[in-house]
């Protein structure tokens, strides 16, 4: 990790440079872009074939879909301990779910005016879960879920071809939350698939899930066909720690986040320069007791120990970098945690690491990264609910206001729109 000090004041074009990354976002964007335009063209056919050239796997449109049984057969082949553990976790995620729900509303606004809100679940929501090393049990929870009790009629699943074969645990969660329109579909091809149809993958009207960058750039680019929840990006986690707290229970924090990606964001924020020094001494000596040391590692090395002058700087810090993950282990955590602003979601106290919201707590652990925090939220129950607004006119209350609504129609030369109005009130 590095050290940065800021004792002497907040430098934030610095800490923007510092945190600046450079990837080869244009080369994505194309390629993903290419594949989504092929899909929307040929369908099937291109889904099939990007999936022989990316995957390995000789794909055809009657083995897209995977039939129940064979989940059931994957997901009997997983512990029956870890199914618990699963069962449980999904207890926490839907009870905080649906703590979220929101009922429709009206108010009368006198004259015989009534407004108010109508809300009604999307119909149809798509759910990428990753393969591979990042194929996890706990993204079908934190996906599926808020759609669920938001009411979503149909969830569409697609996720790489062997990943239910590899992960026994992934088949087990499809199958404890009933998802059987599961389709053996990953990267680029399977959100366009998503978005646009095709004669085997239904349409939908919202994606979300984690993936690649290619997966990333593909959501960002049929947002507007449909609805997407968020381009996320690598794990991030920023702590902010004293002296109260163990510095090898902040290491083990830190790379808990280090372990998922290379590019993953870890910055451990202090005013004691002692703390920082004894936690970059634990990071290296836990990094070799990790089986992902190699991701781990390269991640950890590109971290960040800031030192600042205060808790006051600490806050201005986190609120400027908008991290995914906040943690705040000090012996008053409040006095950091209920003044910020900008996170993905805040875990105060030194029993509350980053992990328990990755897989139990309750809240989904879909966050927006790449500092969108300032004005994303994390994924939950509303992401699935439409907002239809709902006015109800009587005849008094365009006897009321009618004539003002013709001027203001008037002002801005909308004189079709004044007549609407005119019409009724010298309807006789």
């Amino acid at each position: 990790m590095r050290l940065i000090d800021f004792t002497g004041g907040l430098n934030l074009h610095e800490v923007d440079a510092l945190l600046a990354v450079d990837d080869d976002e244009q080369s994505v964007e194309a390629a993903a872009g290419k594949i989504l335009a092929d899909v929307r063209r040929r369908g099937d056919a291109a889904v099939c074939e990007y999936t022989r050239r990316f995957d390995g796997f000789d794909l055809t449109p009657e083995t897209m879909r995977v039939p129940p049984e064979e989940i059931d057969s994957h997901a009997a082949g997983a512990d029956d301990e870890l199914v618990e553990i699963l069962r449980h976790a999904a207890k926490n995620v839907r009870e905080f779910h649906e703590q979220q729900m929101e009922e429709s509303w009206e108010f009368y606004a006198g004259d015989g005016v009534r407004l108010g809100v109508r809300l009604t679940a999307i119909g149809s929501a798509g759910v990428y879960i990753p393969g591979g090393k990042a194929a996890y049990p706990s993204s079908v929870l934190m996906n599926a879920i808020p759609a669920q009790v938001a009411g979503v009629k149909r969830i569409v699943v697609v996720t790489p071809p062997r990943s239910l074969e590899e992960n026994p645990l992934v088949a087990a969660a499809l199958k404890l939350l009933g998802l059987k329109d599961v389709y053996r579909v990953g990267g680029a091809q399977s959100i366009g698939a998503l978005a646009y149809g095709t004669a085997t993958i239904p349409k939908v009207q919202k994606v979300v899930g984690p993936g690649n960058r290619y997966v990333q750039s593909a959501k960002r680019q049929v947002y507007g066909t449909v609805d997407i929840d968020m381009v996320a990006g690598p794990s991030e986690v920023a702590i902010v720690a004293d002296e109260t707290c163990d510095p090898s229970w902040i290491a083990a924090d830190l790379l808990a986040q280090a372990e998922h990606d290379e590019m993953a964001g870890v910055w451990l924020i202090t005013w004691l320069r002692g703390v920082a020094d004894a936690v970059f001494d634990e990071v290296q000596r836990q990094l070799e007791l990790l089986d992902r040391r190699g991701i781990a590692r390269e991640s950890a090395h590109k971290g960040i120990a800031f030192i600042v002058a205060n808790p006051h700087a600490a806050i201005d810090l986190v609120n400027h970098i908008a991290p995914e993950h906040v943690q705040v282990l000090m012996a008053e955590p409040e006095q950091v945690s209920d003044k910020i602003e900008n996170a993905g979601a805040v875990f105060i106290g030194r029993y509350a690491p980053t992990v328990v919201g990755d897989y139990f707590a309750g809240p989904s652990h879909v966050l927006p990264t790449n500092r969108t925090a300032r004005f994303f939220s994390p994924l939950g129950v509303p992401d699935f609910l439409k907002r239809t607004s709902v006015i109800r006119y009587s005849g008094r209350a365009i006897e009321r206001f009618g004539e003002m609504i013709e001027k203001f129609a008037i002002a801005e030369g909308l004189t079709g729109h004044a007549r609407s109005i005119t019409i009724r009130r010298h309807k006789a």
